[in-house]
């Protein structure tokens, strides 16, 4: 099955963090089937004024929904991360945004990531990876959900990784 994650890193070298993210799920078996480009954006909801990079990834898994979550909270903590106050700024933020089509809802996770489909951050680099994907309760596609919050932050396309 597929899964897509948000990576997000505001500290540091963020261009580092994003590599080192990624080396660290491939070396959890994780297999990287597409990755987006890198893209800056605008703090959205966090009290430092550091700017972010995003980006997003597909990946091949036979995990179950929290195996993969217990995965990715792993990988954010061998990178230095400590969850303390929401927000706050981040070494790196792993987010599972989507496996396949499932719809996942426990105190845990919630798939799709509910508040994927109202930020750009998240939109714009899984866009250019999954624009076709839909969320499964309402048949909205990344793509739409993109042009419907298109100006709302502020986000630039930097490159690959």
């Amino acid at each position: 099955m597929f899964g897509y994650i948000g990576l997000g890193t505001n500290l540091g070298d963020r261009w580092a963090q994003l590599r080192a993210g990624l080396a660290a799920m491939q070396d959890r078996d994780l297999e990287l089937v597409d990755c987006s480009s890198v893209w800056e954006t605008e703090p959205v909801d966090c009290p430092a004024p550091l700017w972010f990079l995003n980006m997003a990834v597909r990946v091949r898994t036979d995990k179950l929904p929290l195996e993969l979550l217990d995965l990715l909270l792993d990988v954010e903590r061998g990178a230095g991360r400590v969850r303390g106050a929401p927000h706050a700024p981040r070494a790196l933020d792993l987010d599972l945004l989507m496996l396949d089509d499932l719809q996942w809802r426990d105190s845990r996770l919630h798939l799709p990531h509910p508040r994927m489909w109202e930020r750009r951050f998240v939109l714009e680099p899984l866009g250019e990876i999954g624009p076709n994907l839909r969320d499964p309760a309402t048949g909205m596609t990344v793509a739409r959900a993109r042009e419907r919050i298109r100006g709302r932050d502020i986000v630039r396309r930097l490159g690959r990784l």
